[in-house]
């Protein structure tokens, strides 16, 4: 699961009203290097909610010299959007789990695909 699934994902137990973002037990990291594309990082930063990013990539040791907030005209700075591009793309959980923050859930990731399903009584 690489870092751009993981900040569009939410818990959807029944009765929880903070379900986002998911936090991030990892056991397998995985960084492979993707071909950098910086429009396609351009458009996708808006798209982001940036802390949830930071928080994530700091759970897996991997914020490395992330900045905390989104640079001003950064579609212009091809060193942040490597940046950007390489937490987003690169790095992939391929085991653990994501965790509901408010319910405590568990949601297992196996070979880099999270199961998000919910049991009867959950949904």
């Amino acid at each position: 699961m690489k870092l751009l699934t993981h900040n569009m994902l939410t818990s959807h137990v029944k009765g929880v009203t903070q379900g986002y973002p998911l936090l991030i037990k990892a056991t397998e990291v995985k960084v492979n290097e993707v071909d950098f594309n910086p429009q396609f990082v351009s458009r996708m930063i808006p798209k982001l909610e940036w802390g949830a990013l930071v928080q994530a990539a700091e759970e897996l040791g991997q914020k490395q010299d992330l900045p905390d907030q989104v640079v001003a005209d950064y579609e212009k700075d091809e060193e942040f959007l490597r940046k950007v591009h390489r937490v987003l793309l690169e790095v992939e959980v391929m085991e653990g789990c994501l965790k509901c923050p408010e319910s405590g859930r568990e949601f297992p990731i196996s070979r880099g695909i999270p199961n998000m399903l919910l049991n009867e009584d959950e949904a």
